[in-house]
């Protein structure tokens, strides 16, 4: 280095950007307890070997997993875990490949946890099944250098057999919950009619009022010509003719 000093300068200097961390072997030891970096470091050539870390957030998509659920229903589910690297010594001296080893951890949690839930836990509890796996994979993977940020469960794939069955199952559900409402609701109509026909019974003309008003609705409605029954009891109070006096004046014929 002495000899070749104004070559082996630009082999000694290296940069590192603001996202990674450098990792320097001396002699196959670890330099220092924590890594080098950002800026501009200084390494000796054929002494020290480095390797660069990625400090970002990683993207790791899971893909459809067949699980069979505690309810014995054969299912695909795939998610997405978003980790970060926030020891760079770890990261490169406890394990082998970092990336490979979450993932592959992450599609064993996922199989197991959904395996001990139900479909229906699955399909309403996605938020607190991610949370557990997230929960799962962050204690797993702390001696590793990792930090789980999130967790989600993107789709849960059923078959059509079954997607058929609870639709029928759906549609059942609220055709029983109609028929209950109409149920309902011809009791209440029943109700007020009844309270209605007390009404009219202590008033005869209130009847007759309300007879009026529904062939005036009627007549307004359609402009047609309406047959409409007249009862005797109405002539009676209007032109004061007596169906009952007409029925005791003898037939002179």
């Amino acid at each position: 280095m002495i000899i070749t000093f104004p070559i082996s300068i630009w082999m000694c200097l290296k940069i590192i950007k603001e996202y990674e961390r450098a990792v320097v072997f001396r002699l196959g030891r670890i330099q220092a307890d924590k890594a080098r970096g950002p800026g501009l470091i200084l390494v000796l050539p054929c002494i020290d070997v480095f390797v660069k870390v990625d400090l970002r957030t990683v993207t790791c998509n899971i893909p459809p997993q067949e699980i069979l659920t505690r309810d014995s229903v054969t299912t695909q589910v795939d998610g997405v875990v978003y980790y970060r690297i926030y020891s760079a010594v770890s990261a490169v001296a406890n394990v082998n490949d970092v990336h490979q080893a979450t993932f592959l951890l992450a599609q064993t949690t996922l199989r197991n946890v959904l395996g001990t839930q139900t479909l229906s836990q699955i399909l309403a509890g996605r938020e607190e099944i991610a949370h557990s796996i997230q929960t799962l994979l962050d204690d797993a993977t702390e001696l590793w250098g990792i930090r789980v940020a999130r967790v989600e469960i993107k789709d849960v794939r059923i078959p059509v057999q079954l997607q058929r069955s609870m639709a029928a199952e759906a549609e059942a559900t609220r055709e029983a919950r109609a028929r209950v409402l109409a149920a309902e609701g011809e009791m209440n109509a029943s109700k007020s009619l009844k309270s209605a026909s007390m009404v009219l019974a202590e008033s005869p003309i209130a009847l007759q009022l309300r007879y009026l008003q529904t062939l005036t609705t009627v007549a307004t409605e359609k402009n047609s010509t309406i047959v409409f029954p007249l009862p005797m009891n109405i002539l009676e109070g209007i032109g004061g003719v007596s169906y009952h006096n007409q029925q005791k004046v003898p037939n002179r014929a």
